[in-house]
C-alpha cells in the first residue's frame, strides 16, 4: 500500500537537532522526502532552490525565529502551508502566526504522533480533511476558558492592539484611540500582507456581551488567511471586500456566535494608492486631500443572515479614516509618500 506521504517533499525547521531527526525519521518513515533547517535564514535559502509541500516550523530559534520566517513568506507572497511544533505557552505568539495564516499548531513535547500525522494530512489535503465551519468551531473551543473570563479576554485583546505608529508595506500608519472605559471598544488590528498591501479592519465589541470578544479573537486567526486567499483566487485585482464580509458573516453563524458585530474592513494597495474601505455597522469619515467623505454604516455582521453593506474606493497617497460606535472613536491615518 502506498504510504500517505509518498512523492511529499517536507522542510524541517528545528533548531533542536535530536527532535529535529525525530521528526525527519517519522516522516521518511511516512514516505516524505525531507529537507532539514535549524533556523529561519537557512529555511529562507533552502526554498530558493527546492519548493516543499509543506513547512514545519518551530517558533523560539536563534538568528531568525519561526515568526520572522512566515512573517518573511508571507511578505514575499510565498503561500507554502506552514504546521507550527513549538513549545510556546504565549497565546500572543500562536494568536500571531494563526493571523499569517498558519494551518495548525501542535505544542511541544510531542508524544502523540498519530495527531502530527493527522495534522501534516490536513495540511496537505485541507479539502479532505477539513472544512471551514469544523476549523470555526475548533478554534471557538480553544477560545472557551477566555470567552468566561472577560476580564483575562479584555487583557489579551489589549496586549494585541496594535503599536500606535509604525511602517507597514511601506507606509507610515498611526492611530488615536478613545475608549470610555477599561473594557475593550473597538478593537484594530492591521497587518501587511505583503511588502505592497495591507489590510485593517476596526471591530466594535460592546454590542454582543462575551461573543463580541470570542468574535475579535476569531477574526484575528481568520482574516488575513481569507482575505490572502481571496486576493489569489482574484489573481491579485483589487478584492470584493462584500464578498469576504459575506465570509466572515456565515463563519460567525457556523460558530454559534449571536449578536450583532459592527465591523469596518479596509484594504490599501500601496503600489496602486488605492483605497477600499467596506463597513457593516461602523460609522466613518474619510479625509482624502481635505475632502470629507462619509460612509454609511450599514448593518452589523450577525444581525441577519445576509450582509448589507457601504464600500467606498479612492486613489490616495495620504489618508485618515474616523471610526466611531458604542465602543468608542478611532482615528486611523496612513501616508504612503
Amino acid at each position: 500500500m502506498e504510504l500517505p506521504l509518498v512523492n511529499k517533499r517536507i522542510l524541517v525547521v528545528e533548531d533542536e537537532q535530536a527532535f529535529r531527526s525525530v521528526l525527519v525519521n517519522y516522516l521518511e518513515s511516512q514516505g516524505a522526502k525531507t529537507n532539514e533547517a535549524a533556523n529561519g535564514l537557512i529555511a529562507l535559502r533552502t526554498i530558493e532552490t527546492v519548493t516543499p509541500d509543506l513547512i514545519l516550523c518551530d517558533l523560539s530559534m536563534p538568528k531568525m525565529t519561526g515568526i520572522e520566517l512566515i512573517e518573511q513568506l508571507r511578505l514575499q507572497g510565498i503561500q507554502i502551508p506552514v504546521l507550527v511544533v513549538s513549545a510556546t505557552n504565549k497565546m500572543a505568539d500562536i494568536d500571531k502566526v494563526l493571523r499569517l495564516g498558519v494551518q495548525d499548531v501542535l505544542l511541544k513535547p510531542l508524544t502523540d504522533f498519530s495527531r502530527l500525522r493527522e495534522a501534516i494530512l490536513g495540511c496537505l489535503y485541507p479539502d479532505m480533511f477539513s472544512s471551514p465551519a469544523m476549523d470555526q468551531a475548533e478554534l471557538a473551543d480553544d477560545w472557551d476558558a477566555l470567552s468566561e473570563n472577560p476580564s483575562e479576554a479584555a487583557k489579551l485583546l489589549r496586549q494585541l492592539q496594535p503599536p500606535v505608529q509604525q511602517t507597514i508595506a511601506g507606509c507610515r500608519v498611526n492611530y488615536r484611540q478613545l475608549t470610555t472605559n477599561e473594557n475593550p471598544g473597538l478593537v484594530l488590528d492591521i497587518a501587511a500582507l505583503s511588502d505592497k498591501d495591507l489590510a485593517f479592519y476596526c471591530l466594535d465589541v460592546t454590542r454582543a456581551g462575551k461573543n463580541g470578544v470570542m468574535a475579535a479573537l476569531l477574526l484575528r486567526a481568520l482574516f488575513n488567511g481569507l482575505l490572502r486567499a481571496h486576493l489569489f483566487e482574484q489573481q491579485n485585482c483589487l478584492p470584493k471586500m462584500t464578498t469576504l464580509l459575506k465570509q466572515l458573516n456565515q463563519l460567525l453563524q457556523q460558530g454559534k456566535l449571536n449578536g450583532q458585530f459592527p465591523l469596518l474592513v479596509g484594504y490599501y494597495h500601496a503600489e496602486q494608492q488605492n483605497l477600499i474601505l467596506v463597513s457593516a455597522g461602523l460609522h466613518s469619515n474619510l479625509n482624502v486631500d481635505g475632502n470629507q467623505i462619509r460612509l454609511s454604516s450599514g448593518v452589523p455582521l450577525g444581525t441577519t443572515d445576509s450582509t448589507y453593506t457601504n464600500q467606498i474606493s479612492q486613489h490616495c497617497q495620504t489618508w485618515q479614516c474616523q471610526v466611531w460606535g458604542n465602543g468608542g472613536q478611532l482615528r486611523l491615518m496612513l501616508n504612503s509618500n
